[in-house]
């Protein structure tokens, strides 16, 4: 199976290195327009393949979308990142004109290629491409909320202090610091509910940090985290092409599901060969559908300032 990365920057080469580690896909390709970065990317990794006992070869290219034909899952990763007081919508003006030059490339080349949508802010962005390619909405994803639930469980082990393994938890709605709606309701240590073990306020506060999960890192970094992103990828990737059929959080086109049309959010969806497999639609309780309803709304003012 081969695999095209666009963008050969800190979260896409974390991405190809976390595919190759788990050693399922034939060939990653690495693609970027700054000449012999991705080339650069592609040997360093390549150089960890006996270390790390992977045979996956990394292969990086210069702006050649002929080298990425044939791929059965593309990452759109490229764009400029988020910068320390910036908020992921700011990113919109510049990142709107890659994203679109991308996809279009990509499927001009792997016509039948399933996309995963990295690129910030990244609700708006998965939207913008069911807008330009108008393919199956099953063969877009975006990848917000598999890495906002990884930070929610990161959170909540560290305040319950066990093993993150112990934990499940999901992360609906918007792709941004005021649209995330961390389900703590739902969420549990080995089948047990998490309120079990932690009160309202400290719930409220993981609750909080979770949706500033980003910002913090940016403020720490400089920049945009890399590894937990790269991670959250490549675990999408994975359960589609080994049509693993894992739940989770992804930004999907809903057409009626949790009474939303024409909007591209998180919710929790099936995934497998075909992409998304499912839209899985949850009980939710009545507080957790009006912050579901304003989510849709700031992600739908995001989207009317596309050009």
């Amino acid at each position: 199976m081969k695999i095209t990365i666009v963008g050969a920057g800190a979260v896409g080469a974390s991405c190809a290195e976390y595919i190759a580690i788990k050693n399922f896909a034939s060939e990653v390709v690495l693609l970027d327009i700054k000449e012999n970065y991705a080339e650069g990317k592609a040997m360093d990794l390549m150089q960890t393949a006996s270390l790390n006992s992977f045979d996956t070869l990394i292969t990086g290219v210069t702006n050649d979308y002929l080298r990425t034909a044939d791929s059965h899952i593309a990452v759109i990763t490229s764009g400029i990142p988020r910068k320390p007081g910036m908020s992921r919508e700011e990113l919109i003006g510049i990142n709107a004109g890659i994203v679109s030059s991308v996809s279009e490339n990509l499927l001009k080349y792997s016509p039948n290629a399933i996309l995963i949508i990295v690129s910030n802010p990244m609700d708006t962005m998965t939207y913008l491409v069911h807008k330009k390619t108008q393919i199956a909405k099953n063969r877009i994803i975006g990848m917000g909320g598999a890495l906002d639930s990884a930070r929610f469980k990161y959170r909540l082990a560290e305040a319950i202090n066990c093993p993150a393994s112990d934990i499940e938890g999901m992360v609906i709605g918007g792709h941004s610091d005021v649209g995330m709606i961390p389900l703590t309701r739902l969420a549990t240590r080995n089948s047990i509910p998490v309120f079990k073990f932690l009160n309202d306020k400290l719930l409220s506060e993981v609750a909080e940090a979770t949706k500033v999960g980003g910002a913090t890192l940016t403020k720490m970094l400089g920049t945009s985290a890399w590894y937990a992103p790269g991670a959250a990828v490549s675990s999408l990737v994975h359960s589609i092409a080994c049509n693993q059929r894992k739940m989770m959080p992804c930004s999907v086109l809903l057409d009626g599901e949790y009474g939303q049309k024409d909007i591209c959010i998180g919710v929790p969806v099936i995934l497998g060969s075909n992409g998304i497999e499912e839209i899985v639609e949850l009980d939710l309780n009545d507080d957790e559908i009006s912050h579901f309803k304003l989510s849709v709304e700031g992600v739908m003012r995001t989207n009317s300032l596309l050009k």
